[in-house]
């Protein structure tokens, strides 16, 4: 069956004459001819406005058809809220990651798809929109495996014609992976950074290693012979000391004895003799520890009292200082380390010394040495109440040949040198600025089972 032709008139008139026909009388057929005519022309534009209506019909399909597929390829996530965070609309790349269909989504709370954590920001975002105002945050949604990779998420207001706030658009993208990419290369460069100091230090301490083994060399022998000389000096004084005590002797220089101060003098010789032995070891000590900079080698140890060790440090800072400062001890009983006597002592003068000269601009100098003994390691620490140090201090001050003293005071090889005992055997040195002024150093010796052990037979 094929469809007849429907008949449409082309005009008014045509179709006034087809069905009613048109009355004689002449006055009255001008009057319908003119609101024919009128007619006629209403019809013909309501033709022309469908036809522009279906024009722009087809255009606002097409724009919307050009919206939608731009929306589609957007690889960022899109989601419209409305002001109470209910999903309106969102895009392809959000169906992605949370695995769920359009259907599924839209109506449903946004909360419903962020991780616990993220909820009460996320919210707080949509709700505080300002017009004009793109806020940001990072949020991680539910995704089909779990939680999702951290996204940064830009927050915008919408508004409708009468411009009241009635939701927000928010859009994001993935930035876990160029965070770790970035945390990645941070940490390459720390490491290049690290390795370029310590090439640089090596051949610094490979420069100055020459000199240092050259000059230790040097020093070996003028320290022998005190060596030799001390112990020669010994034996003639106990021969010395024989003979006066001889008592025919005795009894026929007695004036002279007492003019002379004879017997004053053989009593200070022992103590003497001791001290002059103990600044050779000390010495001797002090060259081998130099040659630390050129040779790496291990070094024998032996059970050192720490509270012993420091107190002799301090003596010997405080003679070389000549200073007026007051040392005071804290010490607990009995803490003892296996460790080279001689290079705990070197630490702990450094530290002093270095103490003595901070505190030599203040009116009462005073400088602290405490030790603390817990069930897993040894503490030393030493702090004064001088001013302290800036931050560029505190991060340079156990690099090499680094020191804030005048030319000529300080080679800055103190504690550097100082720091590395300390690594050789175990421990650890740190140095901060005390809230009330001053600066605190804090080594701590880890205590072995020997030692644990020792803690326990005295204590049984």
């Amino acid at each position: 069956m094929t469809k007849s032709k429907i008949y449409r008139p082309t005009n008014m008139i045509d179709l006034l004459s087809e069905s009613t026909g048109l009355p004689d009388d002449a006055q009255t057929e001008n009057m319908w001819l003119e609101v024919i005519h009128k007619v006629d022309e209403v019809y013909s534009d309501l033709i022309r406005y469908e036809s522009d209506l279906e024009i722009k019909n087809a255009e606002l399909e097409e724009a919307q058809q050009f919206i939608s597929s731009v929306i589609a390829s957007v690889s960022d996530i899109l989601v419209v809220c409305d002001e109470k965070g209910r999903i309106l609309q969102v895009n392809p790349a959000f169906q992605r990651v949370t695995g769920l269909n359009q259907m599924d989504l839209l109506g449903a709370s946004l909360a419903d798809f962020l991780v616990e954590e993220d909820r009460a920001s996320a919210l707080q975002k949509i709700a505080e929109g300002v017009a004009g105002k793109v806020t940001e945050c990072e949020l991680r949604f539910f995704a089909a495996d779990g939680a999702s990779d951290l996204m940064a998420i830009n927050c915008s207001a919408r508004f409708d014609h009468t411009g009241r706030r009635v939701g927000a658009v928010l859009t994001g993208r993935p930035i876990g992976e160029l965070k770790r990419a970035y945390e990645a290369l941070h940490r390459a460069h720390r490491e290049l950074q690290q390795a370029q100091r310590k090439l640089v230090e090596q051949e610094k301490m490979a420069s100055l290693g020459r000199l240092v083994a050259g000059v230790a060399h040097e020093l070996n022998n003028p320290i022998s012979f005190i060596y030799g000389n001390i112990h020669t000096l010994d034996k003639y004084r106990g021969a010395l000391a024989e003979y006066f005590e001889n008592s025919s002797v005795k009894a026929q220089n007695d004036e002279l004895r007492r003019r002379y101060r004879i017997d004053a003098i053989l009593a200070d010789l022992p103590s003497l003799i001791e001290g002059t032995m103990d600044g050779a070891v000390r010495i001797s000590d002090i060259v081998r520890n130099l040659r630390r900079l050129s040779f790496s080698r291990p070094a024998e140890t032996q059970r050192v009292d720490l509270e012993r060790i420091a107190r002799t440090a301090a003596n010997w800072a405080a003679r070389s200082k000549k200073t007026r400062g007051e040392i005071f001890f804290d010490c607990d009983e009995s803490v003892v380390v296996d460790a080279h006597e001689g290079q705990i002592h070197q630490v702990l003068v450094n530290l002093i010394d270095n103490a003595f000269d901070a505190t030599k601009d203040v009116a009462t100098p005073r400088i602290r040495v405490a030790i603390r003994k817990t069930s897993a390691h040894a503490e030393i620490i030493v702090e004064d109440n001088g001013r302290g140090m800036s931050d560029v201090v505190l991060d340079k001050v156990f690099e090499p040949f680094f020191t804030t003293k005048v030319v000529g005071e300080g080679t800055g090889l103190g504690l550097w040198i100082s720091y590395s005992i300390v690594k050789e055997h175990g421990g650890s040195i740190v140095v901060a600025n005390q809230p009330s002024g001053g600066a605190i150093f804090t080594v701590q010796f880890p205590m072995n089972s020997a030692q644990q052990q020792l803690r326990a037979d005295e204590g049984g």
